[in-house]
């Protein structure tokens, strides 16, 4: 088997037809399909029309979405056509901050800062010590 690559089906190479497609063979696959999905005691009305596509090769999507996806992505929805819309305004996230920094952003920073700080205080002290050494 491999698939079709129109209708996303599988092409069965070297297979024969079912025939016709009787009640009875809905019937029995629909059942098979109750005790499949955990409730072998009565099918369903979807586990009859699953049995039903899968028999006779029908679809199984809706002809109002398949008509939606044919459509190419670039003529799909346009509210008012022929207008070239405009650009929304950024909106800030609830933990950035007015430049856009994200919270962990604004907190790495802050570390870097922090760092910087000790670093030249250390600088500093050391510095006082060497003096305080010196005759």
């Amino acid at each position: 088997m491999k698939k079709n690559p129109l209708n996303k089906g599988i092409i069965m190479e070297n297979a024969a037809g079912i025939g016709t497609v009787t009640p009875a063979m809905v019937e029995a696959r629909a059942r098979e399909l109750a005790a499949i999905n955990g409730h072998p005691s009565e099918p369903s009305e979807a586990d009859y029309q699953q049995a039903k596509r899968e028999l006779t090769g029908e679809s199984e999507t809706d002809p109002q979405e398949e008509s939606r996806e044919s459509i190419p992505e670039s003529e799909g929805w346009d509210p008012v056509p022929g207008s070239a819309g405009r650009q929304a305004a950024d909106s800030l996230g609830e933990d950035e901050d007015a430049e856009g920094r994200s919270e962990s952003a604004q907190m790495f920073e802050e570390g870097i800062g922090e760092a910087e700080h000790d670093q030249m205080r250390r600088t500093a002290e050391a510095g006082e010590k060497s003096d305080e050494l010196e005759p």
